[in-house]
């Protein structure tokens, strides 16, 4: 007989991303889920080497970071109580089979955001839970359509410094937007954490929520 699914509002949940969009879009999720401020989280990078490797496919890539980074987290733990559920996710930008991960600098920026001008790409965003021996993985694909980007407007953005630390060095959440013509799929999965697949991921390794209670 399965066990009895574990209260979300019980779980000791830890994000392995220190991204402060992700960090809000779980605590809006948590905060619909069971209530505002009933939940709360820690938060543990787990600070890899997040280059991808030969021949590794932008899929490919995002899923061996997501679980990766849950893993390394959850290895740090090895007495936590069976509430305890690692997070782990990763983004990236495909264009054309090219990983776009986060710029190096302003000019590899300049780079990216050159090449997305006009076109369009797809934005994978991979998200790993893993709960004692329980693993659940998801991947989420969204097709994002950038506006032509001038040099004017490109300059201002590379200005906001808002393209560092982003995946594709831009973020649609922010000044960015401004970017964007048009997403097919999911917004908060372009943001870097898809709230809806996290859900069912977590309903996946035994936990369970009424909405708002």
């Amino acid at each position: 007989m399965a066990d009895a699914p574990t209260p979300l509002a019980q779980a000791d949940i830890v994000l392995a991303s220190r991204s402060p969009r992700r960090v809000e879009l779980l605590t809006q999720f948590l905060d619909h889920a069971c209530g505002e401020g009933v939940v709360s989280f820690s938060i543990e990078p787990a600070d890899l080497d997040e280059s991808p490797l030969e021949d590794e496919t932008p899929t490919a890539h995002v899923r061996r970071l997501a679980l990766a980074k849950a893993r390394v987290v959850a290895r740090r733990h090895p007495t936590a109580g069976p509430a305890r559920v690692v997070i782990g996710s990763d983004t990236t930008v495909d264009v054309d089979g090219e990983i776009f991960g986060q710029p190096t600098d302003a000019n590899d920026a300049r780079r990216m955001l050159k090449s997305l001008s006009g076109r369009t790409h797809r934005v994978h965003t991979a998200v790993a839970v893993i709960r004692g021996e329980r693993v659940a993985e998801t991947l989420e694909t969204s097709l994002v359509t950038m506006v032509p980007i001038s040099d004017e407007l490109l300059e201002w953005y590379l200005g906001t410094g808002e393209s560092m630390g982003k995946a594709g060095a831009y973020a649609i959440q922010g000044d960015g937007g401004v970017l964007v013509e048009r997403v097919v799929g999911n917004t908060s999965a372009v943001i870097g954490l898809p709230v809806g697949a996290l859900g069912d991921l977590l309903a996946n390794v035994g936990f369970s929520w009424k909405i708002g209670a």
